[in-house]
């Protein structure tokens, strides 16, 4: 019974194959900010489907939260950004979008847009994450203990139809991390 528990809580943290850089947290005067950079292992025929034509989009969600003893912990705020990566055939380079918020044709119109030479330079832009604001300083709690969970993932919902008929079932298109954090004390 306890080795079927331990394989099962390895089986949970190991989430996939992952090559984790540095994730940091940062608490200084303008708030707090987290930087990140990962080393997913990305389904083998990505590459190839971007090729043709198909968008892909990631998603970074960030939640702060305030453990409390006589609770469940306090919700301070959710943040998400999505990544858009497209092969751009005509000029052949990559584009990589980032915009806050759900993604929609309004959103791709204020995004930040960046143009690539290669499938791993776009792959590297997608999967790093440089002082992401979390909270503005005004709105960091003094002297409280704070976690923040975050999670990286492929959002299959935004790819075609089609693909997300097949996705579910292919489980080389899950890419998918979570970690929790605990923030660092404040200097203030």
């Amino acid at each position: 019974m306890l080795q079927w528990l331990l394989g099962l809580l390895c089986l949970g943290l190991a989430g996939g194959s992952w090559a984790s850089g540095p994730v940091e947290l940062l608490r200084d005067a303008e708030g707090l900010r987290l930087s990140a950079r990962l080393v997913p292992e990305l389904p083998p025929d990505l590459e190839s489907v971007l090729l043709r034509g198909v968008p892909v989009h990631f998603v970074w969600l960030a939640e702060v939260r305030r453990p409390r003893w006589y609770w469940t912990a306090e919700y301070l705020v959710s943040v998400q950004r999505v990544v858009r990566v497209a092969y751009q055939p005509l000029t052949r380079r990559w584009r990589v979008s980032v915009t806050t918020g759900p993604v929609n044709e309004a959103a791709l119109g204020t995004a930040l847009h960046q143009n690539l030479d290669s499938f791993a330079d776009a792959m590297a832009a997608a999967t790093s994450v440089s002082r992401w604001r979390l909270l503005a300083a005004d709105e960091l709690p003094h002297g409280s203990a704070l976690r923040v969970e975050f999670e990286f993932r492929l959002d299959d919902r935004l790819l075609p139809r089609p693909f997300q008929l097949v996705a579910p079932q292919n489980d080389g298109w899950s890419v998918w991390y979570r970690q929790t954090l605990r923030v660092p004390a404040g200097s203030d």
